[in-house]
C-alpha cells in the first residue's frame, strides 16, 4: 500500500478533503445506511448504494480488507417524524393485512434484486435494525447512566441541551442549538419532552402499535437513530474509519447519532463522514406528490408518465457515475438517452480493444491512462475525470481499429489490463447479457404494438384497435389504459 497513490476523500465532519489513513491498517471499518424497506427502491436508494460501493471496491484495490456494514431499516421510522407517527413498515403491514416481516421481506428481496441488476457488490453483513433490539436497548441504558437522557412517560429521550453544555451538538450540520431551539416548532404529542430539540431513544408503543419489545423503561422500540450507532459498534467497534449515507441523513439522523456515541462511551466513533447529494427529476426534488417519483423497476421496463422508454441498470450505473458523489444528478429522459449511447460507445471501444492486432511500434499515444485514472479516483472518487480518461482512449482505440494507427503489444495489454480495471472492477459496468437484451427487445415490440393500438383509436379504427387488444389478451398480457397512454403486465 505504501507504493500506491494517497486516496483523499472528503470529511463532512471537517469539510475538507483528507488522506485516508486507516486507524487499523490494512483493516478497514465502512458503515453505510441502507433501505428503510416499506416500497419499491427507488432513485434515491441508488445513489449511495453506487457510490459506496465504488469506494468499497477501490479501496480494496488499493490493497485494504473492507468490512463494510450496510443496515435494513424495519423498526423506529415514523411517518411524521423521527418522534411521532406510526411506524411506516407497521402502516403498510396493517394496511395489507399482513406480517410486518412479510413486508420487511418483499421489498428487502426487491432491493436486493435492484442492487444485483446494478451489479452492487454485497456488504460483508447486512444487519436489521429488529434483530439487534437488545444492543439498542444496552446504548440508551448507557446514555441514561452518563446523565444524557431521561425517561418520560414510558420514553427515553436524549437532553440535547444538556448534551450541549459539555459538548458540541451541530458539528456535523454545522448547526447552532439556539437557533435550533428558537425554530424548532412544537408538535401535538410532544408534550412529553424537555426540548423540541430532544429526539427520541426509546418510545413507548401505543395500544395499537404492531411491533413492540420489552424494555427496561415500557413495551416499546427503538428510536430511528439508535439503530446505526448500537450495529456499527457492535461490528466497527467503539472507532471505525468512514460512515457515508445521503446528505439528506446528515441532520438529524448522523447528528445524533455523532451525540449517542459521544454520550454513551465518551469519544466519537466515526474518522470520516462521506455523504452523496441528492438526486433530482427534470430539476425538481423527486417525490410522490410531484408525480415525478420512479422507482428502478419502472426505469428498467419505461412504465412511467416521465419516461419515453426503458433504461438499462448499467445506464443507470453509469449515469449516476458521470457526475460527482458530492453533486447533484439530475434525472431527464435526454440525459440518460446521452449516458446509454455514451456506456454503448465506451463497452463497443472496450470489445474492439479484445481483437486489435498488435504493431513492431505504437503510432498513437495511451501512455498513462492508468495514472491518470487513479489520480481521479484518488482525488475523492473522481468518478466523471476517470470516464473522460476512458473516452480518450476510445479515440485510440478507435483509430487502430479503423486502420488508421498502430498500437505495440505492450501497449495493448497495459490498455486492456487498465480498462479491465476501470471498466468493470472499480467503476463496476458491464455488458448488458443476451437475456437482458432480449427482454429490453420484447418490451419495446409489446410497446410498438399497444402505440399502434393507440394511433388506431385516435383514428377511430376500432377493428385494429379491439384486434391488438383482445390477441394480447389472448396471449396472457393484461392492458390497462391510462391518461398518458397506457399500461401492461404479464
Amino acid at each position: 500500500m505504501e507504493n500506491n497513490p494517497k486516496l483523499s476523500i472528503y470529511n463532512t465532519l471537517s469539510r475538507e478533503k483528507e488522506v485516508f489513513v486507516p486507524l487499523h491498517a490494512p483493516h478497514v471499518g465502512m458503515y453505510v445506511c441502507g433501505p428503510t424497506v416499506y416500497g419499491d427502491p427507488h432513485l434515491g436508494h441508488a445513489r449511495p448504494a453506487i457510490t459506496f460501493d465504488v469506494l468499497f471496491r477501490y479501496l480494496q484495490h488499493l490493497g485494504y480488507k473492507v468490512r463494510y456494514v450496510r443496515n435494513i431499516t424495519d423498526v423506529g421510522h415514523l411517518e411524521h417524524d423521527a418522534d411521532s407517527g406510526e411506524d411506516k413498515i407497521a402502516k403498510k403491514a396493517r394496511l395489507e393485512q399482513i406480517e410486518p416481516m412479510e413486508v420487511v421481506q418483499y421489498y428487502t428481496l426487491r432491493y436486493h434484486a435492484a442492487m444485483q441488476a446494478l451489479n452492487v457488490l454485497p456488504p460483508s453483513i447486512e444487519p436489521h435494525a429488529s434483530g439487534h433490539i437488545i444492543e439498542q436497548i444496552a446504548m440508551v441504558q448507557q446514555i441514561l447512566d452518563n446523565g444524557y437522557a431521561y425517561v418520560s412517560e414510558g420514553s427515553v429521550y436524549f437532553d440535547v441541551v444538556k448534551y450541549n453544555l459539555n459538548h458540541a451538538y451541530g458539528i456535523l450540520s454545522n448547526r447552532n442549538i439556539d437557533d435550533m431551539l428558537n425554530t424548532t416548532r412544537e408538535l401535538d404529542g410532544q408534550e412529553e419532552k424537555h426540548h423540541p430539540v430532544d429526539f427520541a431513544l426509546w418510545k413507548k408503543a401505543q395500544p395499537e402499535h404492531i411491533m413492540r419489545w420489552p424494555s427496561p423503561w415500557s413495551d416499546g422500540f427503538p428510536g430511528w437513530h439508535c439503530e446505526c450507532t448500537a450495529m456499527s459498534k457492535k461490528y466497527l467497534g467503539e472507532h471505525f474509519d468512514i460512515h457515508g449515507g445521503g446528505m439528506d441523513l446528515i441532520f438529524p439522523h448522523h447528528e445524533c447519532e455523532i451525540a449517542q456515541a459521544v454520550a454513551s462511551q465518551g469519544s466519537e466513533m466515526v474518522h470520516y463522514w462521506m455523504h452523496n447529494n441528492m438526486i433530482t427529476v427534470n430539476g425538481q426534488k423527486m417525490g410522490k406528490s410531484l408525480g415525478n417519483f420512479i422507482t428502478l423497476e419502472q426505469f428498467f421496463t419505461g412504465h412511467h408518465p416521465l419516461l419515453t422508454q426503458a433504461f438499462s441498470a448499467m445506464t443507470i450505473r453509469f449515469f449516476i457515475l458521470q457526475a460527482h458523489y458530492r453533486s447533484t444528478v439530475d434525472f431527464s429522459n435526454e440525459a440518460l438517452q446521452a449516458s446509454e449511447k455514451g456506456l454503448e460507445r465506451m463497452l463497443e471501444a472496450y470489445a474492439r480493444l479484445q481483437h486489435l492486432t498488435a504493431s513492431p511500434a505504437s503510432t498513437v499515444d495511451v501512455k498513462g491512462l492508468r495514472r491518470r485514472c487513479e489520480e481521479a479516483m484518488c482525488d475523492d472518487l473522481n468518478t466523471p475525470v476517470v470516464i473522460s480518461n476512458l473516452f480518450d482512449a476510445n479515440k485510440a482505440i478507435n483509430t487502430v481499429a479503423d486502420g488508421k494507427g498502430t498500437l505495440s503489444g505492450e501497449d495493448i495489454e497495459e490498455l486492456k489490463t487498465t480498462y479491465k480495471l476501470f471498466i468493470e472492477d472499480i467503476l463496476g459496468l458491464q455488458q448488458e447479457n443476451v437475456a437482458d437484451k432480449s427482454k429490453d427487445a420484447y418490451r419495446k415490440a409489446i410497446d410498438l404494438l399497444l402505440n399502434i393500438r393507440l394511433q388506431a383509436k385516435q383514428n377511430k379504427d376500432w377493428a385494429t384497435s379491439d384486434r391488438i387488444r383482445n390477441e394480447l389478451t389472448e396471449y396472457g398480457f393484461t392492458i390497462k389504459d391510462t391518461k398518458e397512454g397506457f399500461e401492461w403486465s404479464v
